[in-house]
Protein backbone atom coordinates (compact mmCIF):
# COMPACT_ATOMS: atom_id res chain seq x y z
CA UNK A 1 0.00 0.00 0.00
CA UNK A 2 2.62 2.69 0.63
CA UNK A 3 4.71 1.65 -2.28
CA UNK A 4 1.39 2.38 -4.47
CA UNK A 5 1.01 6.07 -2.68
CA UNK A 6 5.09 6.89 -3.56
CA UNK A 7 4.30 5.58 -7.15
CA UNK A 8 1.07 8.32 -7.18
CA UNK A 9 2.65 10.79 -5.69
CA UNK A 10 5.82 10.14 -8.36
CA UNK A 11 2.63 10.30 -10.88
CA UNK A 12 0.61 13.20 -9.28
CA UNK A 13 -1.67 14.38 -11.94
CA UNK A 14 -1.65 10.92 -13.92
CA UNK A 15 -2.88 9.04 -11.04
CA UNK A 16 -5.78 11.88 -10.94
CA UNK A 17 -7.12 11.45 -13.85
CA UNK A 18 -7.56 7.93 -14.03
CA UNK A 19 -9.71 8.29 -10.83
CA UNK A 20 -13.30 7.62 -11.35
CA UNK A 21 -15.52 10.77 -9.44
CA UNK A 22 -18.29 9.20 -7.22
CA UNK A 23 -21.86 10.97 -7.04
CA UNK A 24 -24.04 10.13 -4.23
CA UNK A 25 -26.74 12.91 -4.55
CA UNK A 26 -25.23 14.98 -1.86
CA UNK A 27 -24.56 18.72 -2.78
CA UNK A 28 -21.35 19.80 -4.59
CA UNK A 29 -19.12 22.50 -3.51
CA UNK A 30 -20.45 25.83 -4.35
CA UNK A 31 -23.49 27.74 -2.28
CA UNK A 32 -26.49 28.28 -4.23
CA UNK A 33 -28.01 31.98 -5.31
CA UNK A 34 -31.16 32.20 -6.67
CA UNK A 35 -33.70 34.91 -8.26
CA UNK A 36 -36.95 35.15 -10.26
CA UNK A 37 -37.74 37.37 -13.71
CA UNK A 38 -40.33 37.62 -15.96
CA UNK A 39 -39.22 37.75 -19.26
CA UNK A 40 -41.78 39.01 -22.24
CA UNK A 41 -41.77 37.44 -25.72
CA UNK A 42 -42.99 40.52 -27.19
CA UNK A 43 -43.56 38.16 -31.06
CA UNK A 44 -45.94 35.80 -29.19
CA UNK A 45 -47.20 38.73 -26.35
CA UNK A 46 -46.40 35.97 -24.10
CA UNK A 47 -44.95 36.77 -19.92
CA UNK A 48 -42.32 33.62 -19.35
CA UNK A 49 -41.84 33.41 -15.36
CA UNK A 50 -38.65 31.73 -14.51
CA UNK A 51 -36.90 31.22 -11.31
CA UNK A 52 -32.98 30.82 -11.98
CA UNK A 53 -30.64 29.26 -9.69
CA UNK A 54 -26.62 29.35 -9.97
CA UNK A 55 -23.39 28.53 -8.03
CA UNK A 56 -22.45 31.55 -6.07
CA UNK A 57 -19.47 32.21 -3.62
CA UNK A 58 -16.17 33.84 -4.12
CA UNK A 59 -14.71 31.06 -6.06
CA UNK A 60 -17.59 30.22 -8.55
CA UNK A 61 -17.19 29.14 -11.85
CA UNK A 62 -16.11 31.93 -14.38
CA UNK A 63 -18.48 30.07 -16.52
CA UNK A 64 -21.59 27.86 -15.75
CA UNK A 65 -23.26 25.32 -18.46
CA UNK A 66 -26.55 26.07 -18.41
CA UNK A 67 -29.93 23.61 -17.95
CA UNK A 68 -33.76 24.74 -19.07
CA UNK A 69 -35.62 22.54 -17.17
CA UNK A 70 -39.85 22.08 -18.02
CA UNK A 71 -42.34 21.65 -15.23
CA UNK A 72 -45.20 19.03 -15.47
CA UNK A 73 -48.94 19.62 -15.24
CA UNK A 74 -49.84 22.36 -12.82
CA UNK A 75 -46.69 23.11 -11.96
CA UNK A 76 -44.63 26.38 -11.76
CA UNK A 77 -40.74 27.88 -12.24
CA UNK A 78 -41.00 27.21 -7.83
CA UNK A 79 -41.23 23.39 -8.48
CA UNK A 80 -38.67 20.90 -8.95
CA UNK A 81 -36.35 22.95 -6.25
CA UNK A 82 -34.42 20.62 -5.21
CA UNK A 83 -33.29 19.60 -8.58
CA UNK A 84 -31.38 23.21 -9.42
CA UNK A 85 -30.54 23.81 -6.17
CA UNK A 86 -28.54 20.23 -6.30
CA UNK A 87 -27.37 20.65 -9.91
CA UNK A 88 -26.29 24.79 -8.81
CA UNK A 89 -23.94 23.47 -6.41
CA UNK A 90 -22.37 20.74 -8.90
CA UNK A 91 -21.32 24.65 -11.12
CA UNK A 92 -24.53 24.62 -13.52
CA UNK A 93 -26.74 27.73 -13.98
CA UNK A 94 -30.45 25.60 -13.65
CA UNK A 95 -33.44 27.98 -15.56
CA UNK A 96 -37.01 27.06 -13.95
CA UNK A 97 -39.35 27.96 -16.69
CA UNK A 98 -43.27 28.54 -16.24
CA UNK A 99 -45.33 27.86 -18.80
CA UNK A 100 -48.69 29.70 -18.66
CA UNK A 101 -51.86 27.66 -19.91
CA UNK A 102 -50.33 24.49 -18.46
CA UNK A 103 -49.36 25.92 -15.24
CA UNK A 104 -51.06 25.90 -11.86
CA UNK A 105 -52.75 29.27 -12.47
CA UNK A 106 -54.76 27.66 -15.24
CA UNK A 107 -55.59 24.90 -12.97
CA UNK A 108 -57.56 27.06 -10.57
CA UNK A 109 -59.28 29.17 -12.80
CA UNK A 110 -63.20 28.19 -12.27
CA UNK A 111 -62.28 25.80 -9.57
CA UNK A 112 -62.77 22.83 -11.29
CA UNK A 113 -59.51 21.71 -11.05
CA UNK A 114 -59.90 18.02 -12.32
CA UNK A 115 -61.69 19.01 -15.69
CA UNK A 116 -58.60 22.01 -16.12
CA UNK A 117 -56.26 19.37 -16.15
CA UNK A 118 -57.56 17.75 -19.10
CA UNK A 119 -58.57 20.98 -20.59
CA UNK A 120 -54.78 21.88 -20.22
CA UNK A 121 -53.66 18.81 -21.25
CA UNK A 122 -55.19 18.89 -24.13
CA UNK A 123 -54.75 21.66 -25.78
CA UNK A 124 -52.73 22.08 -28.99
CA UNK A 125 -51.45 25.82 -28.55
CA UNK A 126 -50.23 25.04 -24.67
CA UNK A 127 -48.14 22.16 -25.91
CA UNK A 128 -46.68 24.57 -29.05
CA UNK A 129 -46.13 27.41 -26.76
CA UNK A 130 -44.32 24.97 -23.94
CA UNK A 131 -41.53 24.13 -26.64
CA UNK A 132 -41.58 27.88 -27.84
CA UNK A 133 -40.66 29.07 -24.07
CA UNK A 134 -37.91 27.42 -23.87
CA UNK A 135 -36.18 28.62 -27.23
CA UNK A 136 -37.61 32.24 -26.17
CA UNK A 137 -35.32 31.35 -22.64
CA UNK A 138 -32.14 30.65 -24.29
CA UNK A 139 -32.95 34.03 -26.91
CA UNK A 140 -33.10 36.05 -23.49
CA UNK A 141 -30.11 34.23 -21.92
CA UNK A 142 -28.19 35.13 -25.21
CA UNK A 143 -28.51 39.07 -24.66
CA UNK A 144 -28.52 38.95 -21.05
CA UNK A 145 -25.15 37.09 -20.87
CA UNK A 146 -23.80 40.20 -22.70
CA UNK A 147 -25.44 42.56 -20.56
CA UNK A 148 -23.08 44.11 -17.92
CA UNK A 149 -26.42 44.91 -15.80
CA UNK A 150 -27.46 41.12 -15.37
CA UNK A 151 -26.07 39.46 -12.25
CA UNK A 152 -25.04 36.76 -14.42
CA UNK A 153 -23.00 38.33 -16.92
CA UNK A 154 -20.52 36.47 -19.04
CA UNK A 155 -21.01 33.65 -16.76
CA UNK A 156 -23.36 31.56 -18.64
CA UNK A 157 -21.64 28.77 -21.13
CA UNK A 158 -23.86 28.58 -23.99
CA UNK A 159 -22.31 26.69 -26.04
CA UNK A 160 -23.35 23.74 -23.55
CA UNK A 161 -26.76 23.94 -22.58
CA UNK A 162 -29.24 20.88 -21.27
CA UNK A 163 -32.87 20.58 -21.31
CA UNK A 164 -35.25 18.78 -18.47
CA UNK A 165 -38.27 17.87 -17.69
CA UNK A 166 -40.82 16.12 -16.09
CA UNK A 167 -44.00 14.34 -17.39
CA UNK A 168 -45.24 17.41 -19.91
CA UNK A 169 -42.00 18.43 -19.27
CA UNK A 170 -40.33 15.84 -20.64
CA UNK A 171 -42.87 16.05 -23.42
CA UNK A 172 -41.22 19.49 -24.07
CA UNK A 173 -38.09 17.76 -23.84
CA UNK A 174 -38.23 15.37 -26.08
CA UNK A 175 -40.01 17.91 -28.62
CA UNK A 176 -36.56 19.69 -28.43
CA UNK A 177 -34.52 17.04 -28.43
CA UNK A 178 -35.91 16.24 -32.10
CA UNK A 179 -38.73 13.38 -31.46
CA UNK A 180 -41.63 13.78 -33.83
CA UNK A 181 -44.74 14.10 -31.67
CA UNK A 182 -47.85 14.14 -34.00
CA UNK A 183 -49.56 18.06 -32.29
CA UNK A 184 -46.58 19.69 -34.04
CA UNK A 185 -46.93 18.31 -37.76
CA UNK A 186 -45.40 15.49 -39.68
CA UNK A 187 -41.86 16.61 -39.32
CA UNK A 188 -39.51 17.67 -36.10
CA UNK A 189 -39.26 21.45 -36.89
CA UNK A 190 -39.16 21.84 -33.33
CA UNK A 191 -36.14 20.84 -32.24
CA UNK A 192 -33.29 23.22 -30.90
CA UNK A 193 -29.92 22.77 -32.22
CA UNK A 194 -28.54 24.69 -29.01
CA UNK A 195 -29.59 22.09 -26.71
CA UNK A 196 -26.85 19.77 -26.61
CA UNK A 197 -28.17 16.96 -23.78
CA UNK A 198 -31.54 15.98 -22.42
CA UNK A 199 -33.10 14.95 -19.12
CA UNK A 200 -36.64 13.41 -19.06
CA UNK A 201 -38.36 11.84 -16.31
CA UNK A 202 -41.76 10.01 -17.07
CA UNK A 203 -42.21 11.21 -20.34
CA UNK A 204 -46.07 10.48 -22.01
CA UNK A 205 -47.26 8.75 -24.84
CA UNK A 206 -48.48 9.94 -27.82
CA UNK A 207 -50.10 8.02 -30.84
CA UNK A 208 -47.34 7.62 -33.17
CA UNK A 209 -44.54 7.34 -30.96
CA UNK A 210 -44.23 3.74 -30.82
CA UNK A 211 -42.05 3.53 -33.66
CA UNK A 212 -38.10 4.09 -34.67
CA UNK A 213 -38.96 7.17 -36.62
CA UNK A 214 -40.51 8.98 -34.11
CA UNK A 215 -37.05 8.90 -32.01
CA UNK A 216 -35.06 9.10 -35.39
CA UNK A 217 -34.54 13.13 -34.97
CA UNK A 218 -33.23 13.00 -31.83
CA UNK A 219 -29.72 13.35 -32.18
CA UNK A 220 -28.00 14.50 -28.50
CA UNK A 221 -27.74 11.91 -25.38
CA UNK A 222 -30.56 11.29 -23.93
CA UNK A 223 -31.30 10.13 -19.98
CA UNK A 224 -34.86 8.72 -19.15
CA UNK A 225 -36.30 8.01 -16.07
CA UNK A 226 -39.17 6.46 -14.81
CA UNK A 227 -40.40 3.62 -12.56
CA UNK A 228 -42.58 0.49 -12.67
CA UNK A 229 -45.73 1.98 -11.39
CA UNK A 230 -45.41 4.99 -13.46
CA UNK A 231 -48.78 6.10 -14.53
CA UNK A 232 -49.65 9.29 -15.65
CA UNK A 233 -51.12 10.60 -12.85
CA UNK A 234 -52.80 6.95 -11.79
CA UNK A 235 -55.86 9.36 -11.13
CA UNK A 236 -59.33 7.28 -12.21
CA UNK A 237 -63.11 8.31 -11.28
CA UNK A 238 -64.22 6.14 -8.63
CA UNK A 239 -65.26 2.69 -9.54
CA UNK A 240 -64.03 3.69 -13.41
CA UNK A 241 -61.31 2.64 -15.65
CA UNK A 242 -60.97 5.64 -17.29
CA UNK A 243 -58.12 7.93 -16.79
CA UNK A 244 -59.13 11.48 -15.75
CA UNK A 245 -55.79 12.97 -17.41
CA UNK A 246 -53.78 10.80 -20.20
CA UNK A 247 -53.78 7.11 -20.17
CA UNK A 248 -49.53 6.75 -20.37
CA UNK A 249 -48.69 3.37 -19.23
CA UNK A 250 -45.55 2.48 -17.00
CA UNK A 251 -44.28 0.23 -19.91
CA UNK A 252 -45.20 2.50 -22.88
CA UNK A 253 -42.75 5.29 -20.78
CA UNK A 254 -39.44 2.73 -22.20
CA UNK A 255 -40.47 3.84 -25.62
CA UNK A 256 -38.41 6.87 -26.13
CA UNK A 257 -35.29 5.02 -24.69
CA UNK A 258 -36.31 1.82 -27.07
CA UNK A 259 -36.66 3.70 -30.35
CA UNK A 260 -33.73 5.93 -30.21
CA UNK A 261 -31.46 4.68 -32.81
CA UNK A 262 -28.64 7.75 -33.80
CA UNK A 263 -27.69 9.03 -29.99
CA UNK A 264 -26.36 7.81 -27.06
CA UNK A 265 -29.28 7.48 -24.77
CA UNK A 266 -29.62 6.19 -20.92
CA UNK A 267 -32.55 4.73 -18.88
CA UNK A 268 -32.97 4.32 -15.10
CA UNK A 269 -36.17 2.26 -13.92
CA UNK A 270 -37.05 2.57 -10.11
CA UNK A 271 -38.59 -0.44 -8.98
CA UNK A 272 -42.04 0.08 -7.56
CA UNK A 273 -41.25 4.30 -8.47
CA UNK A 274 -44.35 6.00 -9.48
CA UNK A 275 -45.31 9.16 -11.19
CA UNK A 276 -44.75 11.50 -8.20
CA UNK A 277 -41.33 10.80 -6.99
CA UNK A 278 -40.11 13.16 -9.38
CA UNK A 279 -41.87 16.09 -8.54
CA UNK A 280 -42.79 15.36 -5.06
CA UNK A 281 -45.76 14.75 -3.46
CA UNK A 282 -48.61 16.89 -1.81
CA UNK A 283 -49.72 14.39 0.32
CA UNK A 284 -47.20 12.73 2.88
CA UNK A 285 -44.20 11.12 1.41
CA UNK A 286 -43.17 7.33 0.69
CA UNK A 287 -40.53 5.53 2.31
CA UNK A 288 -37.98 5.54 -0.60
CA UNK A 289 -39.00 8.81 -2.16
CA UNK A 290 -35.62 10.31 0.11
CA UNK A 291 -33.46 6.72 -1.70
CA UNK A 292 -34.70 7.76 -5.54
CA UNK A 293 -34.72 11.31 -5.24
CA UNK A 294 -30.70 11.13 -4.15
CA UNK A 295 -30.17 8.19 -7.10
CA UNK A 296 -32.16 11.02 -9.41
CA UNK A 297 -29.59 13.34 -8.13
CA UNK A 298 -26.22 11.78 -8.78
CA UNK A 299 -27.02 9.66 -11.98
CA UNK A 300 -28.45 13.65 -13.77
CA UNK A 301 -25.44 15.28 -12.18
CA UNK A 302 -23.33 12.35 -13.50
CA UNK A 303 -25.16 12.94 -17.13
CA UNK A 304 -24.58 16.54 -17.29
CA UNK A 305 -21.23 16.50 -16.52
CA UNK A 306 -20.65 13.68 -18.72
CA UNK A 307 -22.59 15.29 -21.63
CA UNK A 308 -21.82 19.07 -20.82
CA UNK A 309 -18.80 19.71 -19.16
CA UNK A 310 -17.06 16.44 -21.46
CA UNK A 311 -16.06 14.77 -18.14
CA UNK A 312 -14.57 11.54 -19.36
CA UNK A 313 -14.74 10.47 -15.48
CA UNK A 314 -18.03 11.05 -15.24
CA UNK A 315 -19.35 9.07 -17.91
CA UNK A 316 -16.90 6.11 -17.29
CA UNK A 317 -18.76 6.37 -13.57
CA UNK A 318 -21.94 5.91 -15.08
CA UNK A 319 -21.76 3.34 -17.81
CA UNK A 320 -19.35 1.57 -16.22
CA UNK A 321 -20.66 0.17 -12.87
CA UNK A 322 -20.53 2.73 -10.95
CA UNK A 323 -24.05 4.41 -10.93
CA UNK A 324 -25.23 0.90 -10.95
CA UNK A 325 -23.70 0.26 -7.76
CA UNK A 326 -25.13 3.16 -5.87
CA UNK A 327 -28.78 2.45 -7.32
CA UNK A 328 -28.39 -1.07 -5.79
CA UNK A 329 -31.65 -2.82 -5.18
CA UNK A 330 -33.69 0.46 -6.25
CA UNK A 331 -34.18 -0.17 -9.42
CA UNK A 332 -32.54 -1.39 -12.98
CA UNK A 333 -29.97 1.29 -15.04
CA UNK A 334 -28.68 0.56 -18.79
CA UNK A 335 -27.56 2.19 -21.79
CA UNK A 336 -26.78 2.06 -25.02
CA UNK A 337 -24.42 3.60 -28.12
CA UNK A 338 -25.35 3.62 -32.08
Amino acid sequence: MRSLSIVCLMLGLLCRSTAQPVYTGNPGRWPVGTFEATWHDARRNRDVPVKIYFPSGPDAPARSPVILFSHGLGGSREGYGYLGEHWASWGYVSVHVQHHGSDDDALRTGGRPLRNFKKAASDPDAATNRRLDISFAIDRLTELNSDPAFSLHGRLDLQKIGAAGHSYGAFTTMAIAGARIPVFGPEPKYRDSRVKAAVAMSTPTTSGNDTDAAFDGVKIPVFHLTGTKDELPGWRRKGGTEAIVGDTKAAERLRPYQHTRHAPAYLLVFAGGDHMVFSGRLTATRATDQEFQARVLSSSTAFWDAWLKDDAGAKAWLENGGFSAVLGKFGTFEHKTP
